[in-house]
């Protein structure tokens, strides 16, 4: 099969993660790297062997013969450099959040299709080892009709720390991980009906909010709870696991600290766990979203390949975005929002 060539965008804090995920896989090649301070990229191009490197994005596109990017640049940068690919008929792949406003990342989707370029979004979570155990335990309908959940993100790790521009953003919790958890609770339980958020903002030294609460209905009928923390205190610190309980007719499963997935119905309680793989590359304190990337990686690829139908297209992770921007919409108005009639 053939050998897809491809560029990455932006050589920051996620680009040392990205592209060693990239190593693990047979049947890409990256060719390129591009960054707006070119001294970043030239770093990381001799660690790992990538033969040309840019400072402007456009230069690239025009130089390189390249099958897909993968853009991991600053999110107002994301729309103009998906356009500027898929014109030049070049597959892409987008880190979360998609674009800063929905409108933006409409018009992505759109311009992608419009030039038929395939169009990802590097959604990794979903591809957690315990979420897919999850996943494939609510799917096997050991617990029956699910009529609640609740999704936990809630932590106080000092995520500041190495991505310091978060602190700066205006809206932060529910762009930042409530891509992720929204997410998450697409992927376990469909889509949504209605939702109603609240946000705070605890910390005084970041500008956006760094706790949200979303309450949902899902289309299924269920009601899932969505709850996002920067702010929590706890004396068990998380991080980066999300947490998940659901209660069905016939029993209920929980997932906890350590990968640990509660198995609970009538005839009693099963106890099973679902650790992530290990990469010698992998940040300790961030090991089970860097064995995501591969996963999710991997499935990306598949999709390129015409293999499968890749999970994290952009019209799927549109829906997401959706509920972001409803989510904010809800907490500004302090109002249910029907999502047959947002966006």
């Amino acid at each position: 099969m053939k050998t897809l060539r491809f560029a990455v965008l932006g050589t920051g804090f996620w680009a040392n993660f990205q592209i060693p995920a990239w190593m693990e896989l047979e049947g890409v090649e990256l060719v390129a790297l591009s960054d707006r301070t070119k001294s970043k990229a030239e770093i990381l191009a001799r660690k790992y062997s990538v033969p040309s490197v840019y400072d402007d994005v456009q230069q690239l596109l025009e130089t390189e013969r390249l099958d897909f990017v993968d853009i991991i640049t600053d999110v107002d940068t994301h729309a103009p450099i998906t356009e500027a690919a898929a014109r030049k008929g070049i597959a892409v792949i987008c880190q979360k959040p998609m674009a800063p406003t929905l409108s933006a990342a409409i018009k992505m989707v759109e311009v992608c299709q419009i030039q038929h370029v395939p169009f990802f979004i590097h959604e990794n979570f979903r591809w957690q080892a315990p979420i897919r155990k999850l996943k494939s335990l609510l799917d096997s309908e050991v617990i029956g009709k699910v009529f609640k959940a609740r999704v936990t993100f809630c932590s106080a790790f000092p995520v500041f720390e190495n991505q310091p521009f978060l602190a700066e953003l205006n809206e932060f919790i529910l762009t930042d991980i409530g891509s992720h958890t929204l997410d998450i609770c697409r992927f376990l339980f469909g889509e949504v009906d209605k939702l109603l958020c609240h946000t705070y903002s605890i910390n005084p030294k970041i500008k956006g909010e760094d706790v949200a609460n979303v309450m949902m209905k899902m289309r299924s009928g269920m009601t899932c709870y969505a709850e996002m923390s920067y702010a929590s205190i706890l004396a068990y610190e998380s991080f980066p696991q999300t947490f998940v309980l659901v209660e069905g007719e016939h029993g209920s499963i929980e997932l906890t600290k350590e990968y640990q997935l509660i198995l609970t119905t009538r005839s009693g309680t099963e106890r099973m766990t679902a650790t992530p793989v290990t990469y010698a590359w992998a940040d300790p304190e961030y090991s089970l979203i860097h064995s995501s990337i591969v996963d999710c990686n991997r499935d990306i690829l598949h999709g390129l390949q015409g293999k499968s139908q890749a999970e994290t297209t952009g019209a799927d992770n549109l829906e997401t975005v959706r509920l972001i921007h409803a989510a904010y919409a809800s907490a500004r108005k302090n109002q249910l929002i029907d999502m047959k009639l947002f966006g």
